[in-house]
This record gives C-alpha cells, structure tokens and sequence, in this order.
C-alpha cells in the first residue's frame, strides 16, 4: 500500500520516480481503509531533504500512510521557502487535539547547546509529554532521541573532542526485538553527531534496552516500553550523500572536518561514496510501522486512554 502526500510536495515526484508507491489525498480518501497516521516533526534546517528521506522509509511498507508534516508553533525556519512551510506543515498548536499512530522527532544542528537553552525547549517538552496521550509510538532521531532520552530519564548527552562522522560498524544487541527482525548481527549505519549518549548512563535508568551498539561510537537504538517511545542517535534515514554534502559543505566553509570515515571507497573523497545502509534502514522502519499497525487500536481517539 502506498503513502499519502500532496502531488505538489516535491517529495511526491522525487518519490514516485524512484518506484515507491505514493498515492494523492483524493485517491486515499476513496479506498475504505484506515491508514496509519504518522507525524513527522521535523527540525531539521533541509526539511524537504530531511521530509522525503523519511518519507522514501516510511512509504516503502504495505500499509497506507497518512503522513503528516508538523512544525515548531513560533520558530522560524531561515533555510526553507515560507511558501513550502505554508503549504505543507502545520504547527504543533494545530495538531496537538489530534491523535497520531506514529511520530517521529527528528535531529536538528543544535546539540552543543544545553537543552534548556534551545529556543523552543518549552514547546518540544509540552510536545514530549503530549506523545504519552496522543501518540501510539514514537521515534526520535539523532538529537530528538537525546532530547527525549534526557526529558523522560534524565539521561546527559556529552560533547566529543571530534565528531563522529562517516559509516560505523554496529552490533544487534538484541536480535528477538521485534525492531530487529531481519537485522545481520554486524552493519554499517551512518553517523554525523558531536556528542554522544554513554552506555552506562542508559544502564543505570530504569526501563531503558539498548538494541544496537558500537564499540566506537557507543549506543545507537535504545527502546523505552514504558513511554512507547525508540530512540535512535545515528542517521539510517541518510541518502548516499548526505555525508558527502556535510563534508563538502564544511571544507567550502573552511570548517576544521575529518573526511567520514569508511564512507568514501579507498577513504577518498574524488571517488562517489557507496549507500551500506539502505537494506537496515528499510528493516527498521518497516518493523516499527509494523509494530505500530499490530498494536494501534482501530479507533484512533482511543490511543491514550
């Protein structure tokens, strides 16, 4: 079954050449079936790349998909047209009586900052908090993750000396999860953070199970049950290139940056890299959308009670 977007979301055409299955509201609303509802706030500065990586995941499950774009209520984006965020987000404020299958919060280039002093701190924790009565599951994604990690347990994300950037070997630490079915006991998933989450610190909250792990870049994928919650601190949804434009972004700029690592073949950044992700990263979606249709009650005002 395909996703949901409006025709006119460049990640409707992007998505459709590219053989996934999209479908206009007008065609959904036609078919009698009730799809998933799934969030996607997105804080990230590129939010059409940021919306149609996800959307590409999301979209490859045979279930229909009612994606739905959402923004900070007050914050202003600098780096997308007024026009795109018009059109297809809503603010939070609009949403927050509404009830979701699924939502994801996505990373946003703000991790050296404390959490008490982003800009829309107060709101992300109103939003945090709204999950636990509105939304069925949700997923946080690089520093959504640590935020919300930090906001229900407590848990420190701490700054690196360097930043872990590039392709990373992992370790399924949990292969009976239902997140991890599929999954090979060893993997790559890309990595772009200057801070991390320390394993012993996950440890010691209660009702925390780390799934994936690194012995170079620590924990990954962490399941909260109790809040219905995953959080995951590295970039599965990254297309081939995304490292590659970081990288060229920050030598254009002039920014002191290592060339990630195990990325390029032959580490050198005049060869085109090779995507080692993809396969896990449609795994790991599909299993939570998966998880999400088995457990969501069929009348959506019911998630919460």
């Amino acid at each position: 079954m395909p996703i949901t977007l409006p025709t006119t979301l460049p990640a409707f055409d992007v998505l459709r050449n590219e053989g996934v299955m999209v479908m206009s509201p007008e065609r959904a609303s036609a078919q009698e079936i009730r799809p998933l509802r799934i969030g996607l706030l997105n804080l990230m500065p590129k939010k059409i790349q940021t919306e149609t990586q996800f959307a590409r995941l999301i979209g490859a499950t045979p279930l229909q998909i009612d994606f739905q774009l959402i923004r900070m209520s007050e914050h202003q984006t600098r780096n997308t047209a007024a026009e795109h965020m018009e059109a297809f987000y809503r603010p939070f404020s609009e949403v927050k009586h509404e009830k979701f299958d699924g939502l994801i919060i996505t990373g946003a280039p703000i991790e050296h900052l404390p959490f008490d002093q982003v800009t829309y701190w107060d709101e992300l924790r109103e939003v945090m908090d709204w999950t636990q009565s509105h939304v069925f599951s949700t997923f946080g994604v690089c520093w959504g993750g640590m935020a919300m990690i930090n906001h229900f347990h407590g848990v420190q994300k701490h700054l690196l000396d360097h930043k872990a950037f590039g392709c990373f070997r992992h370790r399924n630490l949990t292969p009976t999860s239902p997140y991890l079915r599929g999954f090979s006991d060893d993997f790559v998933i890309p990595v772009s953070r200057w801070t991390e989450m320390r394993q012993p610190e996950i440890d010691a909250a209660p009702g925390l199970q780390t799934l994936l792990g690194s012995d170079e870049v620590g924990p990954c994928l962490v399941e909260d049950a109790a809040h219905r919650a995953l959080y995951i601190f590295n970039h599965f949804e990254y297309d081939s290139d995304t490292l590659k434009q970081e990288y060229d972004r920050d030598v254009a700029a002039g920014t002191p940056i290592n060339v990630p690592a195990n990325y390029y073949p032959d580490n050198n950044p005049a060869n085109p890299p090779m995507n080692r992700w993809r396969s896990h990263a449609h795994l790991l979606y599909g299993n939570w959308i998966n998880e999400i249709y088995q457990g969501t009650p069929y009348d959506r005002a019911e998630i919460g009670r």
